[in-house]
């Protein structure tokens, strides 16, 4: 398969013009576990551990809600490439039917389950009361949450990704704000001059309320803009169920979603089996993770641009538009993930410890970190290629690989390292390094096969 490098400006300006606002709301979420995490690491390693411990089903969560995001930026960006305008704005009416259904059934769920979950993830019995308190309070305006996943993606989809970049900042600085009031007891600080400032003093759970009612800030604010929007605009079309768009969206949908709920439960038997070996390599490995996120924010920015330009060539049946733009993804990715690889290798300790003063977790978190960043560049490849694949609705090859490399090298391997041989953290860390290397030969492969494109004569 040969290709050509499409540098010209254009092309340059509008893969940037969508990508870097997509890296800096991510960047944005990104800031909200950093701050809860630094803020709520001044209490103590067990309150780290009690944030921690449910963080992988936030993923599993939020994972499953962007699925069905996924399936309406396929259809809108194919829509914005064909110019069909009345498609676009159906699409964006059945996104905030899906949004409000979705949005209530994960209430619903989250809550009953809240007082189960620390249990399944095996978290300390010390602190599985205050691992509880933090998971509810965090999911109880989830219909908020499903609406900035999921109609966050419809303004992507129609290429407005600075609407979503702006509310990523109120987000966040509502957020600082109120965690600033909420952890914290009253207290007297000496900032040019001694001066009281109140507080709530409700530790972990202040962080748990702050971020919720950040969420919901968020959540509304995205569905006013998305039905104030010229190109998406959901006034005067119908908000009940429409086949004609549900069932095409479901079939991209649900591949994705089975493929994102099978990881990420695959994230929660992982984390679950790390909380296995006690608090120290917990802490560890939740700030390791929440720093290590902030150094994927290129890669996944590339590849909210990568799909929404694939959904508009394959819209507008641009075969070679279509070659052009994927290779320059995948060098622009490259060169990136090569770059926040190299920062989080030479950054992991100062990084790390801004998160705890426990030298055993600082030795450990730097650690892995310093493992992982060195595969970094090789999983920007897979990054890309799923989501041109995406942007063109095509899932079912991603859910594949993706489910295998989870369970049958990632758990697997970590069970057989932990349970069996013995080994630590380092070890589980060492088999997500080998699910990431085989996601880049999978899709790697796929690509220079020319089986990623879905267009007729391809």
């Amino acid at each position: 398969m040969r290709h050509s490098l499409h540098w010209d400006r254009e092309t340059l300006r509008t893969i940037f013009t969508l990508a870097l606002p997509t890296m800096i709301e991510q960047f944005m979420q990104t800031c909200v576990q950093y701050i809860d995490t630094a803020m709520v690491g001044t209490l103590g390693t067990a309150a780290t551990a009690a944030v921690g411990a449910t963080s992988t089903v936030n993923w599993l969560v939020g994972s499953t809600v962007s699925a069905f995001g996924v399936g309406f930026l396929a259809l809108i960006s194919q829509a914005c490439g064909a110019g069909d305008e009345h498609k676009a704005r159906t699409c964006a009416a059945q996104a905030f039917t899906v949004t409000g259904c979705i949005g209530l059934l994960m209430t619903c769920i989250t809550l009953l389950l809240s007082h189960k979950i620390p249990i399944w993830m095996q978290t300390d019995p010390g602190i599985r009361q205050t691992a509880e308190s933090y998971f509810r309070i965090l999911y109880m305006p989830m219909l908020f949450r499903t609406s900035t996943i999921i109609l966050g993606m419809v303004l992507r989809s129609a290429g407005d990704t600075r609407s979503p970049m702006r509310i990523g900042f109120l987000v966040n600085g509502i957020n600082v704000v109120l965690n600033f009031f909420m952890i914290y007891p009253t207290r007297n600080l000496a900032w040019l001059f001694n001066w009281q400032v109140p507080g709530m003093g409700l530790g972990v759970e202040g962080a748990a309320w702050a971020s919720s009612i950040a969420y919901t800030v968020g959540g509304i604010a995205i569905a006013w803009k998305v039905w104030r929007h010229p190109a998406v605009s959901p006034k005067g079309f119908p908000l009940s169920p429409d086949k004609s768009i549900l069932l095409p969206c479901m079939r991209i949908s649900f591949p994705n979603m089975f493929q994102r709920f099978g990881t990420s439960l695959g994230y929660v038997v992982f984390a679950a089996l790390i909380n296995s070996l006690g608090g120290t390599a917990t802490a560890a490995h939740t700030i390791a993770n929440t720093v290590e996120s902030a150094f994927y924010i290129p890669g996944w920015g590339m590849q909210t641009a990568a799909a929404t330009l694939a959904g508009n060539a394959y819209g507008a049946n641009d075969r070679e538009g279509l070659k052009k733009l994927s290779y320059t993804f995948l060098v622009l990715e490259v060169v990136l993930m090569l770059v926040s690889g190299s920062l989080l290798f030479l950054l992991a300790r100062p990084l790390v410890g801004l998160f705890s003063s426990d030298p055993q977790v600082i030795r450990l978190g730097t650690t892995v970190l310093r493992m992982v960043a060195v595969s970094e560049p090789f999983y920007g490849i897979p990054i890309i290629v799923e989501g041109m694949m995406q942007g063109q609705g095509s899932t079912r090859i991603p859910l594949i690989y993706n489910l295998c490399g989870m369970w049958f090298v990632r758990i697997l391997g970590t069970y057989v390292m932990l349970q069996v041989a013995g080994y630590g953290l380092e070890a589980a860390w060492g088999c997500m390094i080998a699910h990431n290397l085989l996601l880049f030969i999978l899709f790697g492969r796929v690509y220079l096969s020319g089986r990623w494109i879905r267009l007729s004569g391809e």
